[in-house]
């Protein structure tokens, strides 16, 4: 299937900063992708490159087959919500929605049916009369994204639009963003520094680091499969181990690798009943002790020391686990085939 945007070896510096380094990325007709990394990787230089608000120092930007680099925003055909919402003070939330439109040269009238429809979209019907000062954050945000795609573009870029919310709301949004996305089958590039954000509103991930993507692929691959300790380290609360490390849990190891990486939820604490079944399955039997015991939740995450390795291990707070205090001894229970061998960065 052909790409509906490519993006072919964009570089971009600022000074003798190499922000982007010929970053390749192929997206699809209606694929939500999310560019996900730590502050300063170039996600939303990218973003404002493709949007045309940055100029490149080298590449491509193809969109069904035609260059854009050299057209202005405005002729892009790119809708794009930014972290501040940027909102127009003295227009209502409808006069907000139908800018974009009236600055195209809409008629009164099918920009008025255009937003009504938005409105009804976003849940802010009763809000159109409204202005940006006396609506919440959440509410803001919900306007900024019927403007972008009150114009209906080709394309839609989300700049950490839900950064300045709270938790409870963020997950309220991205859930609707995702709904209208599917809905438009719109194909939306989202930029993110969280990583459960990542994972729950995309088709695929992006990983990016000191300007260029290190590993892509679906969530579950990403999360599953780091192919690195960099994606390991950021894509949760991997084990992330040295060579020496892996050695004392496991004793041999088939693999010529420098590190290596296990889930926190792939090491089980055992009690004497559960210790002949595991043993059994082929897991390797450890003896540790506790030393920090945190709620996350549903979640019960144990700071353990196995064989001098610290190890975090992730249990399900299911109202029936006991919450084990810290310097308890505990069994666990490691499946040696859970163990990821790691790349060398770069290779």
């Amino acid at each position: 299937m052909n790409a509906y945007l490519e993006l072919q070896g964009i570089r971009k510096r600022f000074g003798h900063t190499t922000v982007l380094n010929n970053v390749n990325l192929q997206i699809h007709e209606g694929e939500l992708v999310t560019l996900l990394g730590p502050s300063g990787c170039g996600k939303s230089t990218l973003l404002r490159c493709i949007a045309g608000l940055a100029d490149l120092d080298g590449g491509q930007i193809l969109l069904e087959n035609k260059d854009i680099v050299n057209l202005p925003p405005r002729s892009r055909e790119i809708g794009m919500v930014f972290q501040a919402y940027a909102l127009f003070p003295n227009l209502t939330v409808s006069e907000n929605i139908q800018y974009g439109m009236r600055m195209r040269g809409a008629s009164k009238e099918a920009r008025r049916k255009r937003s009504e429809e938005l409105l009804a979209l976003v849940d802010l019907e009763d809000k159109r009369d409204a202005y940006p000062q006396h609506l919440s954050g959440g509410q803001q945000q919900r306007v900024a994204l019927a403007r972008s795609l009150a114009v209906q573009p080709k394309v839609l870029l989300l700049d950490e639009p839900l950064s300045a919310l709270d938790a409870k709301i963020r997950k309220n949004l991205r859930t609707e963003i995702r709904e209208i996305q599917k809905q438009f089958n719109i194909t939306t590039i989202f930029v993110t520094h969280d990583q459960e954000e990542a994972l729950t509103l995309s088709d695929r991930v992006c990983l990016m680091n000191k300007g260029s993507i290190v590993q892509q692929g679906t969530p579950e691959e990403l999360y599953t499969t780091p192919r690195t300790e960099f994606v390991a380290r950021f894509m949760g609360s991997y084990n992330v181990l040295t060579r020496s490390e892996a050695l004392r849990l496991f004793e041999r190891l088939d693999s010529a690798a420098e590190s290596f990486a296990i889930r926190p939820e792939s090491l089980i604490l055992v009690n004497k009943e559960a210790h002949n079944e595991a043993v059994h399955t082929g897991k390797r039997i450890m003896d540790g002790t506790i030393y920090m015991a945190t709620v996350l939740g549903n979640i019960i995450r144990y700071a353990v020391d196995v064989a001098g390795v610290r190890l975090t291990i992730d249990t399900l707070n299911d109202g029936r686990t006991l919450l084990l205090g810290e310097r308890s001894q505990v069994r666990l229970a490691i499946d040696e085939s859970q163990l990821l061998h790691l790349e060398k960065e770069g290779a």
